[in-house]
């Protein structure tokens, strides 16, 4: 994993983690959790771009 994925969701896992304990039960914490995460995976490309660590975005693989 390269060092701006790692800071990124490092930092998205951590503010959720201070957010946890006002959560409420498991299940909601488990949902908000698994809402955040689709959130970061698909916020991380265009943040690459407007940081220019990346030229493009595209989800066509080689």
């Amino acid at each position: 994993m390269d060092p701006v994925s790692l800071a990124f969701y490092a930092t998205v896992c951590g503010l959720l983690g201070l957010a946890g304990p006002w959560l409420g039960r498991a299940v909601v914490r488990l949902a908000v959790g698994a809402v955040v995460g689709l959130i970061a995976v698909a916020a991380l490309p265009a943040i690459r771009v407007m940081m220019g660590l990346a030229d493009s975005y595209t989800t066509v693989m080689p």
